[in-house]
């Protein structure tokens, strides 16, 4: 064989991978591959057209050479935007392309002086074969790759000078380029459909953790509610219609939720908000907030995640502390972020007590308040000790909030 089975670039995975990547629109092994398979297949042109050029007047029917080389133009042309892309490179594309390539190597054996054959000269199509091959690997992987070198090998030493070792040796190139590129595009297909699944699984997580954190801060504090109620109010005097009230927000919550729609506060559009006039309600006889004089303005978002995360903390305080304990919520208003802090006098826990509640199912802290400020990419700092009180610290970036730099 001559340089007309030598391959360049290329090569591919199989057809479930190509299917994928076209349903995706192109990932990005993808379209750089099958743009560099066009490219090269017109550069491929161009140098089997400046060879004939070079030594047509050598060749017994010079004639029979230009037609081809003038029906391998018009396909070459016309099939470029076909090698665009796998989903456009059929399988009838490919057949014609090996077919031209076949084609022009059993001419060359024909139209050409027998001495200039047995001496090493090209075939009509030289390079331009690998392309050929190339689109295989492309569309099948480094098998189909194989089978197209094989075809074209095969009809290099039955049409073509035979068993020569310029035949051999380019046939063994053409077979060893084909099959290491579709085998490494292959290993590179898998590995971005590996990722794919792993955002797709991690999106799934984080979607899971949003309702369990919308759950936790709405049916659970309600049930909360419910039980501190039933237990101190006297009998036929609890408060039923604010009980009601909240039975009723948390009944069309759930109802969002499970339709796939947004929460009614995801509703709330986009624009800043006074995180002051968030926090104040939490104020009581046990809980004391401390805020600067001037807004503290944040996007309504960020703004009400930061506070349902307080409003989380400040729960914890009431359940677990103990019903003499007092918090302290200060908020600072920095020009880079905004901070909240929340700190009780109750008793604290112990190291590694926050990771027996979750392994336990308990994810108030590392849902409602650590997930939130993940979400919103900030963090939240936790500080106890037994004796000692509970300290937690929630800090969000004004970039990664989306408000502007600097107080208002």
């Amino acid at each position: 064989m001559t340089d007309g089975g030598i391959g360049g670039i290329g090569g591919a995975a199989g057809p479930g991978a190509v299917g994928a990547a076209a349903a995706a629109g192109g990932m990005s092994v993808e379209l750089p591959l099958w743009r560099a398979i066009s490219f090269f297949r017109v550069l491929a042109l161009c140098y089997a057209l400046l060879r004939y050029f070079d030594s047509y007047l050598e060749f017994l029917h010079p004639v029979a050479g230009w037609i081809y080389l003038g029906a391998l133009t018009l396909w070459t042309l016309a099939s470029t935007r076909a090698f665009s892309g796998p989903h456009r490179c059929t399988w009838y594309v490919l057949t014609t392309d090996l077919t031209l390539v076949v084609t022009g190597i059993v001419m060359s054996g024909m139209v050409d002086d027998p001495a200039r054959i047995s001496h090493g000269a090209p075939t009509l199509p030289t390079i331009w074969a690998a392309g050929t091959v190339l689109g295989f690997a492309g569309r099948g992987g480094w098998r189909w790759a194989a089978a197209a070198g094989s075809v074209i090998g095969v009809a290099n030493i039955l049409g073509h000078g035979g068993a020569t070792g310029d035949n051999i040796h380019n046939i063994v190139l053409l077979m060893v380029a084909g099959c290491a590129i579709g085998y490494v595009i292959e290993l590179a297909r898998a590995s971005e459909a590996t990722l794919t699944r792993a955002l797709q699984v991690e999106a799934a997580n984080r979607e899971r953790e949003r309702l369990s954190r919308d759950i936790h801060d709405g049916v659970l504090q309600v049930l909360a509610l419910v039980q501190r109620r039933g237990t101190e109010a006297p009998a036929g005097g609890a408060d039923l219609g604010e009980l009601g009230r909240l039975a009723g927000e948390q009944e069309r919550a759930l109802r969002a939720l499970m339709s796939g729609g947004p929460l009614p506060a995801q509703r709330e559009p986009e624009q800043p908000q006074d995180l002051r006039g968030l926090l104040t309600p939490y104020a009581d006889e046990r809980v004391t907030v401390s805020a600067p004089g001037t807004p503290v303005l944040l996007p309504a978002r960020a703004a009400g995640e930061l506070a349902a995360a307080v409003g989380a903390a400040v729960d914890n305080v009431r359940r677990h502390a103990g019903p003499a304990a007092r918090a302290w919520i200060l908020v600072e208003d920095e020009p880079e972020a905004v901070t909240v802090s929340i700190r009780d006098d109750g008793p604290g826990f112990a190291p590694g007590r926050l990771g027996e509640a979750e392994r336990a199912g308990r994810l108030g802290v590392s849902q409602s308040i650590r997930g939130r400020l993940l979400d919103l990419g900030g963090t939240a700092e936790l500080y106890s000790a037994p004796g000692e009180g509970v300290e937690v610290e929630l800090r969000v970036p004004r970039t990664a909030a989306g408000a502007p730099a600097g107080r208002p």
